[in-house]
């Protein structure tokens, strides 16, 4: 198990970095290494983020000096959503088959987690979130059709899409982690315009189904002093909690949501006007 230290930034250092500077604070490049568990511990909310690959090769969460516990989730929850090929996630002896788009939800004082996939020559790809916690929830499959639905936007603002909540109050109980997965549909292009900040809690965003040759440009920074990261399949980028979070991609695709802090209200934030950006 690979983990990757990402530190805080304060808003002003961000409106004096270069691109290369944006990307290597924010943006992770690789996400999923084949038999690796790949991960980063942000110090935005202690969010721990990214990778499972199981290919030829069980893989467990173990542990590191950065965590200081005896076990991955002695003091942590965890979400996932495979966007890979069909597998399986042990959870302290119990297996759960978790396919294309199906999430779990694993809750604190879990002491074994363990993935492997079902056909190496088409790998599951398991994307993980993990935030501190102090209360032990039950761990709970969910599909995308039990995901909490909430249909946004319209076409003619290029912004029609279906934000599918997995670890949300309404599905699962869990400490402070919410988790879910945005698709937007054909033609649309932006995701979360007007922009907005949550001052209580921070987000990743994982960009998933773009095309070789296409990308998504993610828009961060303050209101006024706004940065964009340029975001290709399978990426993962750090949003702060006092920056916007917000991306316009060369054609539709989708991609995972996961934030952590104070509370779990989806609608506490704080909407921009489009004509106060800068």
């Amino acid at each position: 198990m690979e983990m990757e230290i990402r530190y805080s930034n304060h808003p002003s250092d961000s409106m004096h970095y270069t691109t290369e500077e944006l990307r290597e604070h924010y943006l992770v490049e690789k996400v999923f290494i084949e038999d690796k568990i790949n991960l980063v511990y942000s110090h935005n909310d202690r969010i721990i983020f990214g990778g499972v690959t199981p290919v030829k090769e069980t893989l467990k969460l173990g542990v590191c000096k950065e965590l200081g516990t005896d076990y991955f989730l002695e003091r942590r929850e965890l979400g996932v959503i495979n966007v890979g090929g069909d597998g399986t996630i042990i959870v302290d002896g119990t297996e759960y088959s978790i396919n294309y788009r199906d999430g779990l939800y694993v809750g604190q004082g879990v002491k074994d987690v363990e993935f492997k996939s079902t056909n190496p020559e088409n790998p599951a790809k398991f994307y993980i979130n993990s935030a501190p916690a102090l209360v032990a929830y039950p761990t709970v499959k969910i599909g995308l059709d039990k995901a909490r639905k909430v249909k946004c936007g319209d076409a003619e603002n290029v912004n029609k899409r279906t934000i599918n909540q997995y670890v949300h109050p309404e599905v699962c109980q869990s400490c402070q982690l919410v988790m879910g997965l945005t698709i937007l549909e054909s033609g649309s292009v932006w995701n979360t315009m007007p922009a907005h900040t949550h001052e209580r809690r921070m987000e990743v965003y994982l960009y998933l189904d773009i095309p070789e040759d296409q990308c998504v440009m993610h828009f961060m920074g303050t209101e006024k002093e706004t940065r964009h990261i340029i975001m290709h399949k399978e990426q993962a980028v750090i949003s702060p909690s006092w920056s916007i979070h917000s991306g316009c991609g060369t054609k539709n695709y989708s991609f995972i949501w996961g934030m952590c802090g104070e509370n779990q209200t989806f609608d506490d934030m704080d909407t921009i006007k489009i004509e106060d950006l800068r």
